[in-house]
């Protein structure tokens, strides 16, 4: 590959035309859990969480671990809220993991004992791009469902 080529890709890659999150959510009755990863590009996660907090975040720099995460915590816990058969939950911050110019975050929800309703709201980077698109993925019960958010819609009922 020429040198004018490489620029071209790395170029292509640091600067993505689309702003998109994935929501993956799953219910697992053995252990009474509902398990998330949220996927969002690193690049605008951290102009949001700049933002948020007016402060310069570097999701990657290792001596900043602990208040990254605080920001992340807080600031997912504030845009993706999941109602239970009828009871708001409570996100517990499991970690996070850079990949491929995205960062995935976990979480999860203890002592569901049974699950008959969802309802999922997801703002995320709403207040960033409102050409945001928040992708929901729900499997639970034996059923699977991915639904599509687009500004100014927030609300998923499974």
């Amino acid at each position: 590959m020429i040198l004018a080529d490489k620029v071209l890709v790395g170029l292509l890659m640091a600067v993505h035309p689309f702003f998109i999150s994935m929501t993956d959510v799953k219910y697992n009755k053995g252990t009474q859990t509902i398990e998330l990863s949220v996927r969002i590009f690193t690049d605008d996660f951290e102009k949001t969480l700049s933002n948020q907090c007016r402060c310069k975040v570097d999701l990657n720099q290792p001596g900043s671990k602990e208040t990254n995460d605080k920001l992340i915590v807080n600031y997912i816990a504030s845009h993706l809220q999941l109602v239970v058969d009828g009871k708001r939950t409570s996100l517990e911050f499991v970690g996070r993991q850079p990949e491929d110019g995205s960062t995935w975050n976990y979480f999860e929800i203890k002592n569901v004992a049974s699950l008959n309703t969802l309802a999922v709201t997801n703002t995320l980077l709403y207040d960033y791009k409102p050409e945001q698109i928040n992708m929901v993925h729900i499997k639970a019960n034996g059923k699977d469902r991915t639904d599509k958010l687009e500004y100014p819609a927030r609300v998923i009922t499974f």
